[in-house]
Parts: C-alpha cells; structure tokens; sequence
C-alpha cells in the first residue's frame, strides 16, 4: 500500500506544482499540504482526476496549534471508492485570514465548515450559510481553541421568575479539596458490595 500511495502522491506533486507544498505516507496514510489559496484547485483535481477519483468528503476538521503564527490546520479528508484509496489534504491559517470554502465542490462540506467555524472561529468565504451549529446564538468564544477555558465564559440557564433563558458568568460552586490519592478508601463508611460476603473473627483472620 505505501508503494501505491507514494506513486500517488509523487503523481500529485506533478500534477499540481507550487501548489502541493509537500507530501507524506505514514503508517498507511497519504498527507498532502497545500497553500490556503490553492485548495478549491487542489479539491477539484483530486475529485475530477481520473487516477484520483476522490469523489467522497469523509470528513473536514481543525486542529489548534496556538503556538504558531498560522495556528489552525483544515484538515480535508478524501476517499475514493473506484481506487479505494484515502487521502489527507491539510492548510494552515491564522485566526483573521479567511478559507476558501468548498461547498461548492462537495456539498457535504456545509455542516463541515459551519462546525470549523463554531468551534475554532475560522471563516469561509463564499459559504452559503455560514453560523453556529453546536453552541447557542449567542455562545461567547470557540470552545476547541486550546485557550478556550474548561468551564467557559458564562452559563446558560432558565429563570423561572423572569420566564425566560439568561446567561450568566460561570460560577464555581464547590472550593477546591485537596483530596489525598494515597488513600483511596478513606473516608468510605459502607462496605464496598462484596465485602459482606467477608466476615473478620477475633483473631484478626478472615473467613469466607
């Protein structure tokens, strides 16, 4: 297999010139890179080729790397039935510049993108309808970024004297313990279930 997609891929790096900025099989995998601007180009040749074929969007995700100045990659992952064979198209972007989307190309894509855009706040231009889909309207920040805080900005809940939905800053309502893992059973007072079925005589041995 890695022999077919290294034929592959050195197939591609002559197909698409500048624009494939590099390539890589592991593990049974081919990944591509490309530049940002490319990818609509890059989508429809791996679509429309005919030694391609990669006619199924399996899926598009982000990943955050915010130590980098590009710290987003879009992640496109390809399948192509007629050469049963799975590809890997990753981009970088920052957290201003936008991606071109590619609903147009893969219909599929819609849900997709909106999720990207929900979760780590990246833009596709030319997305037909391009708003949350997993937080409410009014959700405050990207929940996947890796700066995004566990308990988040505010809490959502219904107040049932104003009959209404209010949002509200996160409060923590337990302090912190310092729970001691060297002693897991301590300040257990039941038997755990089984140990019933355990009784101590006076001499300190056990019967069961």
């Amino acid at each position: 297999m890695d022999d077919i997609l290294n034929k592959l891929g050195s197939y591609l790096s002559g197909k698409l010139g500048p624009k494939l900025a590099g390539y890589d099989v592991t593990r049974g995998e081919l990944t591509i890179a490309v530049a940002r601007d490319d990818i609509r180009d890059v989508i429809t040749l791996l679509k429309d080729d005919e030694k391609c074929r990669f006619g199924c969007l399996v899926d598009l995700c982000g990943v955050d790397y915010p130590e980098r100045e590009e710290r987003f990659d879009i992640v496109y992952h390809l399948l192509s039935p007629w050469q049963n064979t799975r590809i890997r198209v990753r981009i970088k972007t920052d957290a201003d510049t936008p991606v071109p989307s590619i609903v147009g190309i893969f219909p599929a894509a819609n849900w997709f993108e909106r999720e990207a855009f929900d979760l780590y706040g990246v833009v596709f231009t030319d997305h037909p309808d391009l708003r949350r889909i997993l937080t409410d309207y009014e959700f405050e920040g990207h929940p996947l970024r890796k700066d995004f805080p566990l308990t988040g900005f505010v809490e959502l809940r219904y107040d049932d004297e104003q009959k209404r939905v209010v949002y509200e800053p996160v409060q923590l309502m337990q302090d912190y313990r310092d729970f001691d893992y060297l002693s897991p059973w301590e300040a257990m007072e039941t038997a755990i279930p089984g140990d019933e079925k355990a009784s101590v005589v006076e001499d300190g041995e056990e019967n069961s």
